[in-house]
């Protein structure tokens, strides 16, 4: 069992909620030392410590606590090509993805705390149409095996068809097939949803390495269709 210890303190998301109402770089500045006490440490221990579990869910998912270049999102935004030229995220996001890295498309967790909407999900989101088509043709190709995963009575209070889908079933797919609702999906995703006090309670860890868990079936079943070793 992960160790049991709050990673998390209500002091994380006081500081989000003031960096949402004062996004600007002299703000920041001036509390940069509550960021690295209150974020960006316990969010790196976090990472430490669900390292070993995750491995053990599969050997591929992969929870790198580097300071930079890890698992941990920047706070820093791409403004770049923004209209919203404000300079933080109000958000902590961390990345357990898998070691295929940029060879080819996997499926992996993601943990996203912020004020009044923290949640751990994964899957593929957005992916372009050739590995949207790889999914659908395994969903085909295998029924009977997504139905046990998507209808899993623990897993499907978690899997949400979010974001963008066709109006008609894929050029090329069957407009009656079971699934065709599944196979419009422009993502493949899951998420489970926590409140402040869950994540700040001693066993946030242990309820985040629950969740994942619940979900390997789910994303091993990805990762097959992708080609990619789970």
């Amino acid at each position: 069992m992960a160790p049991r210890h709050s990673h998390f303190t209500p002091a994380l998301f006081d500081f989000l909620r003031e960096l949402r109402a004062h996004n600007n770089r002299e703000w920041f500045q001036r509390n940069k030392v509550r960021y690295e006490a209150d974020v960006r440490a316990p969010s790196l221990q976090f990472i430490t410590d669900a390292a070993l579990p995750l491995r053990r869910i599969s050997r591929h998912l992969v929870a790198d606590p580097r300071p930079v270049g890890g698992s941990l999102f920047r706070i820093n935004r791409d403004i770049r090509f923004s209209s919203d030229k404000s300079p933080y995220k109000t958000a902590v996001g961390m990345s357990f993805g898998h070691d295929r890295g940029r060879d080819g498309p996997a499926p992996g967790y993601y943990l996203h705390l912020e004020a009044e909407q923290s949640f751990v999900g994964g899957g593929v989101h957005m992916p372009d149409t050739a590995t949207l088509n790889r999914v659908r043709d395994a969903i085909i190709a295998d029924t009977g095996g997504w139905r046990r995963v998507v209808e899993d009575a623990d897993f499907a209070p978690a899997f949400t068809l979010m974001g963008d889908a066709l109006k008609r079933a894929p050029q090329g797919y069957d407009p009656s097939h079971p699934y065709v609702e599944h196979l419009k999906r422009k993502s493949y995703v899951w998420h489970v949803a926590y409140s402040e006090a869950e994540v700040c309670a001693p066993d946030f860890i242990d309820r985040f390495l629950d969740s994942c868990r619940m979900a390997a079936p789910f994303t091993r079943f990805l990762a097959k269709a992708l080609d990619a070793a789970w």
